[in-house]
């Protein structure tokens, strides 16, 4: 059954994510908001992360290396700034994005495999992400015209 591959992919992806809120609110303190919201979204990440866990012990979770790259890749340092939040924020973004679809094809997995537990939790967690989504595209819009059109 492949959806084992794909709860250690989102598993792995939901704790890289949390890691990564971390990183960018620390490296934003100056930025009240997105310190305490990045804090606050890191934390809900660790949660689904949590709620994966006794479905990653179902199904046999596979612990595929996707997420650890695309952290790397990402992250080999956070930056400062306005420029550098808002390339930051763009990183965070990605991150959450590929998680937000990893929720869609478990749910789908969930449906066919007729785990409604499993479809339980998709369904609290997806529309979480749905909102980190949502909160990192309007910090992008708020942050863009700073950063990208007035003078430093």
């Amino acid at each position: 059954m492949h959806l084992a591959h794909y709860l250690g992919l989102l598993h792995k992806a939901q704790e890289r994510l949390g890691d990564a809120f971390t990183e960018v609110g620390e490296a934003h303190r100056e930025e009240p908001d997105v310190f305490h919201t990045c804090e606050k979204l890191a934390a809900q990440c660790r949660g689904h992360a949590g709620k994966l866990a006794p479905f990653a012990r179902r199904y046999a979770e596979e612990a595929p290396t996707e997420p650890d790259r695309l952290h790397s890749q990402l992250f080999s340092g956070t930056r400062t700034g306005g420029l550098g939040l808002l390339r930051d924020l763009q990183d965070l973004y990605l991150m959450a994005a590929e998680c937000d679809i990893c929720w869609a094809v478990v749910g789908q997995a969930a449906y066919g495999a007729r785990d409604s537990e499993l479809l339980a939790v998709v369904k609290a967690c997806e529309q979480e992400t749905a909102m980190q989504l949502k909160w990192l595209r309007t910090r992008m819009k708020q942050a863009a015209p700073q950063a990208l059109v007035v003078a430093q």
